[in-house]
């Protein structure tokens, strides 16, 4: 695999650098930087991580928390996995920074059931943070403490929604919450907390040590920072790269050595399919979902098995909570094996599975059910045949 662009360890910023600057600030002026940064939450959901740190910092109650998202279950998705196995000091400081700033003492990871393996090399850094000061009781000789444990994921994939993952961690079925209340509200055992994706806090540090204005600059036009991307499929050079926000796919691919494009799928199953002709669109929340995950399938690949292929391990993952997703999913799974016989034979007999997705963006509890339709809409709109025409309407 490579890696693009992140930098090496001559290139890191001392150990606790980061925190020791924080902790000569005012819980505010750091909450403060973070917000002018506009760094968007780096999962995929995008929320302004400033504004959640606020918003939970202004919360009544003891005992908040910080939680860090690590159940990297996206399709296509690894980008965490590296950061974790390379970069632990910077997450765990980035999550100590987070809990100065609201007012935690305590932060749980929770991690990828199938990333056991990460465990040893996490706590190691742990107790070497410990052992400097920068973890535990009485950080830097401040009245401030904040500690990390690791819990382990069952292998949901809804749990990497924010209330489900807390669902979790109370013992609980993975099921998302009804909002409100929030989780800055009301998250973990009813405290307030922040859930943010593993990126998300590996980039606090250097937007501490570097200032807002720096890390606006990073990105092009109104987007701003840089994004690790997940690559993989038909490409010469798979691996983790790391671009400007607001970049466009084809740069992207160019750099990782993609020389022929049928379809691309960004931001994992749940995100867009793109077809050779939209290579100029721009990975942006505003645009193309910068989730991290970009799957490229070149003109070999059969596109109903794609889309049956995601339509399964959505019908699979589904909690089955909210009858739009549960039913919706099997539905749409149904449907693409209809096409596929020959049950299906023109753009009109689609009208109301089309109905359906959009009944299903509506409706759904969470992101699941409400981006799981993307892959049908998108696939069956832009590379499936019929004889009255593609398949959109």
């Amino acid at each position: 695999m490579s890696e693009k662009r992140i930098l090496t360890a001559a290139e890191q910023p001392e150990a606790g650098a980061a925190l020791k600057k924080s902790l000569e600030m005012t819980k505010a002026d750091v909450v403060f930087e973070v917000r002018e940064s506009n760094m968007r939450g780096r999962g995929g959901a995008g929320f302004p991580t400033g504004v959640k740190w606020n918003l939970a910092g202004a919360a009544s109650g003891a005992n908040k928390m910080v939680i860090c998202n690590a159940d990297e279950g996206e399709p296509g998705t690894f980008k965490d996995k590296l950061l974790l196995e390379k970069y632990a000091s910077k997450l765990l400081e980035g999550m100590t920074i987070g809990g100065y700033a609201i007012g935690s003492s305590q932060g749980i990871i929770y991690l990828r059931a199938e990333y056991p393996y990460l465990v040893p090399g996490i706590m190691k850094v742990r107790e070497e943070l410990i052992s400097k000061n920068f973890l535990g009781e009485g950080i830097l000789g401040t009245d401030f403490s904040f500690d990390v444990e690791i819990r382990m994921g069952a292998g949901a994939y809804v749990c990497g929604e924010e209330t489900s993952l807390i669902e979790s961690l109370e013992g609980k079925r993975g099921e998302p919450r009804n909002k409100p209340p929030f989780p800055v509200n009301s998250g973990y055992l009813s405290r307030p907390t922040i859930v943010n994706n593993v990126e998300t806090f590996v980039s606090v540090p250097y937007i501490i040590l570097n200032g807002s204005e720096w890390y606006q600059d990073l990105g092009i036009g109104s987007c701003t920072g840089t994004k690790l991307f997940s690559i993989s499929g038909d490409v010469e050079n798979p691996g983790v790269y790391e671009f400007q926000m607001g970049s466009t796919i084809g740069e992207l691919l160019e750099v990782a050595g993609v020389k022929d494009v049928q379809a691309v799928q960004v931001g994992g199953a749940s995100g867009t399919t793109i077809s050779a002709g939209e290579l100029d669109r721009k990975l942006s929340f505003e645009d193309l979902p910068p989730g991290g995950s970009v799957i490229v399938f070149n003109s070999s690949r059969n596109m109903m098995d794609v889309l049956e292929n995601f339509l399964e391990f959505f019908v699979h993952e589904s909690c089955g909570q909210c009858a739009p997703c549960r039913e919706g999913n099997v539905r749409l799974l149904d449907t693409a094996r209809a096409i596929r016989g020959g049950k299906i034979t023109s753009r009109e007999e689609l009208k109301p599975f089309f109905m359906l997705a959009e009944v299903m963006k509506l409706g759904s509890k969470c992101g699941l059910g409400q981006t799981s339709p993307n892959c049908f809409v998108d696939i069956i709109t832009k590379f499936i045949d019929f004889p009255d025409g593609k398949g959109g309407m």
